[in-house]
């Protein structure tokens, strides 16, 4: 066993220590500065200039890759390597997009490493420690430090590597704005209005077959679409998220909303199914409280009080689906829902 430096033997299972109060491990300090082959070499440090140089270069041939692949290998519409709508023509749109931003991005970085590695000052300071709050003097260094950060990065004296990264950086938000020319035209009032008109009637979702009222049994739920709409309809998966509705059956004498009842038939309400918080279905119904679950992030609607929020994180109630009832007895819309559905949006409010 080896005897601490004082000549004790240390207890058993425990290394030997140094004592306290004097002796110990010598302070070994820094190793001797090994200066950089930039640093002592004018040829070298020109090498890494243009290395650096160079790699803003690639960055800017990064982001013309980007730009190019976004517009000549699409999923949907050009695509130089596949047939449009394939699986293979999203395989390659995701390479050469994917490829040409990572070199943009990854060759800035990589060019500010290097240049801070091999042409930036390389000086090594050590300083004993002070209390939290320099003193003025030191204060007015860290500031004079501060100023003169610029000359010392060299920047005025290399003019190579400022103009290629300028280029670099002013290449990169192009990558990101070329993508919104094909963006589409905005929306326009679309939001504002689904496939439900007045007369419409109220079909079941599974099989398209409409719903008379005598079918709707008490505290029962129907999801509902609006008959008509079938797969031939244009933007059909558009319209049938849109339209997608669901009625339940109340005894009237429960409802707190007159408003609410009046839109409806004998007690006969009908909701779209789309949640005001972001857009999840609302299918779950509890026929004893009479509240509708959104199960994404649990926000509950009272659909004896007009569909309005009890808990949970959505801000206004489930938009409501005027219904009558037609000569044959078949339940039927009273019009459109009166506000947009889903989530609200900038303009929720707007004339429609």
């Amino acid at each position: 066993m080896t005897d601490n430096l004082d000549g004790t033997h240390p207890a058993k299972g425990i290394s030997a220590v140094a004592p306290k109060e004097g002796g110990g491990f010598p302070n070994p300090g820094l190793p001797p500065h090994v200066h950089r082959q930039a640093d002592t070499d004018p040829r070298a440090e020109k090498r890494a200039e243009r290395v650096v140089a160079a790699m803003f270069v690639i960055s800017v041939l990064g982001t013309v890759l980007f730009i190019a692949a976004y517009f000549l290998f699409t999923p949907l519409g050009t695509n130089l390597l596949a047939e449009s709508g394939t699986l293979h023509a999203v395989r390659w749109s995701n390479l050469f997009t994917g490829l040409g931003l990572a070199i943009s991005v990854f060759f800035i970085g990589a060019a500010a490493v290097h240049w801070a590695k091999t042409l930036m000052p390389d000086d090594e300071w050590v300083e004993e420690r002070h209390p939290s709050r320099s003193s003025d003097e030191a204060r007015e260094a860290a500031a004079e430090i501060i100023t003169s950060g610029l000359d010392e990065s060299g920047i005025a004296r290399r003019p190579v590597i400022v103009s290629a990264m300028a280029v670099a950086l002013a290449a990169l938000p192009v990558a990101v704005l070329a993508p919104l020319s094909t963006l589409g035209p905005l929306p326009g009032n679309k939001l504002h209005h689904t496939f439900w008109e007045k007369g419409m009637r109220l079909a079941r979702d599974h099989d398209g077959t409409p719903i008379r009222a005598d079918e709707v049994a008490l505290n029962s739920i129907f999801h509902v679409m609006p008959e008509g709409l079938t797969q031939e309809t244009p933007n059909f998966m558009n319209e049938r998220a849109k339209a997608a509705a669901v009625i339940v059956r109340i005894d009237p004498a429960l409802g707190q909303n007159e408003e609410s009842l009046s839109n409806g038939y004998q007690g006969i309400l009908a909701f779209s199914k789309i949640c005001t918080h972001v857009g999840c279905p609302v299918a779950l119904y509890e026929q004893q409280t009479h509240h509708m679950l959104c199960p994404c992030h649990q926000s509950t609607f009272d659909v004896t009080d007009g569909a309005k929020v009890i808990f949970g994180p959505a801000h206004r109630p489930l938009p409501q689906l005027p219904i009558e009832v037609d000569d044959e007895g078949y339940l039927v819309a009273g019009g459109d829902f009166p506000e947009p559905i889903g989530p609200s949006f900038w303009n929720l409010h707007k004339d429609k």
